[in-house]
């Protein structure tokens, strides 16, 4: 009877002491429909060949369908916190849903993965970091290929939420930096069908570029608007809008397009020089093994990127506690600050304390529409 008390003992005493492995466990939240659903269901089926384990930790991931709807993306994020007792928060793809989710984050003290370049005031993404490269290094990009192609003017027609706004104001003055004029601005909501008007608007003011700030199959849209009112410009996208939905749904409309994106589009056509090639080239090939040729997509790559950072920084992590205790989503907070450069598929990512963006300016890639696929620029 001793021995057997002994024995419970002991295991009770290794229980209390936290060497008890818990899974690590990453509640996910993406638009697996509503207007951003071309970005979410390509990240959930990278997720779903994320590794088993990280570290010798097993993964627990729970996925749940935000809609693209920032309330829904809230309750998803809280039932995450409160009832799943998560270790990190993926999500959400769609800027105004990741935003909304970031308030739980920071309340809750959990990490959070953002994919989507969404803006926080200061101090507000304490605890959320990056996996798309922000606006202003994405402008840098555009604008550098603009000056090549002799641009002087161009016009805005983007989102009227979160992430329309933020390239509204992060790329405007490195254009007029850049001596590019921005001599129109429209917008239009996610939900509209037609942007006719807007269309009109841009046409009559003539300039020699249009900037259609959108995402996956809704950049098609305006993108086609702009070709049936008679547009004879450069016609550029951002990189929400760096997925074959673009050419599937605007056809030969797209033709001839500029989209700036990461690496992942095409690193094939990369110098071997290019430090992200290999990582990228690893990222395809998994991916498409499972989900066919072509099916590449930068939102599926920042899927990738995301267990690539987990697992340098969760091995940091154990050091200050177990899963799911908040040690160990502290310890995953600072390992993500002081992890130190890092070979995405998407760039080179170097978050710090200060900056929870990461990527340099040399990060974008411009892409062109040729034939219905990406050509390297």
């Amino acid at each position: 009877m001793s021995f057997r008390k002994s024995i419970l003992g002991a295991a009770l005493a290794l229980f209390a002491s936290g060497a008890a492995l818990a899974d690590i466990t990453i509640g996910v939240s993406l638009p697996l429909t509503g207007p951003a659903s071309g970005l979410g269901i390509p990240m959930a089926n990278e997720i779903k060949l994320w590794p088993q384990e990280i570290a010798g930790e097993k993964l627990k991931v729970i996925v749940l369908d935000d809609a693209t709807d920032p309330t829904a993306g809230v309750k998803n994020a809280r039932r995450f916190v409160t009832e799943d007792k998560v270790d990190v928060i993926l999500g959400s793809a769609a800027t105004p849903v990741g935003i909304a989710m970031a308030g739980v984050a920071m309340e809750s003290k959990t990490p959070q993965l953002l994919a989507t370049p969404a803006q926080l005031p200061p101090g507000q993404d304490a605890w959320s970091f990056r996996l798309p490269q922000s606006n202003v290094v994405m402008s840098h990009a555009v604008v550098e290929h603009m000056k090549k192609q002799g641009i002087k003017t161009v016009a805005f027609l983007g989102y009227s939420d979160a992430y329309g706004e933020g390239w509204l104001k992060d790329f405007t003055p490195i254009a007029e930096k850049a001596g590019i004029k921005l001599i129109a601005t429209e917008r239009f909501a996610r939900t509209d069908t037609s942007v006719t008007g807007q269309a009109l608007k841009i046409t009559s003011a003539n300039p020699d570029a249009v900037l259609i700030v959108a995402s996956g199959s809704g950049a098609a849209m305006p993108h086609k608007a702009m070709v049936e009112r008679g547009f004879k410009g450069r016609i550029y996208q951002t990189h929400a809008a760096a997925t074959r939905d673009l050419m599937r749904v605007g056809g030969k409309d797209v033709e001839g397009s500029f989209v700036v994106s990461g690496p992942v589009i095409a690193p094939e056509q990369l110098p071997d020089s290019h430090p992200s090639k290999q990582q990228a080239l690893a990222f395809v090939t998994q991916y498409e093994k499972v989900y066919g040729p072509g099916s590449r997509n930068q939102f599926a790559g920042h899927a990738y990127d995301a267990i690539v950072a987990l697992q340098k920084a969760v091995p940091l992590a154990l050091k200050k506690g177990q899963p799911g205790t908040q040690e160990f989503r502290t310890g995953l907070r600072d390992a993500f600050e002081t992890m130190g450069r890092t070979l995405f598929a998407h760039g080179i990512m170097n978050w710090t304390k200060e900056d929870h963006w990461g990527y340099t300016n040399e990060t974008g890639v411009i892409v062109k529409v040729v034939n219905g696929d990406w050509k390297v620029e």
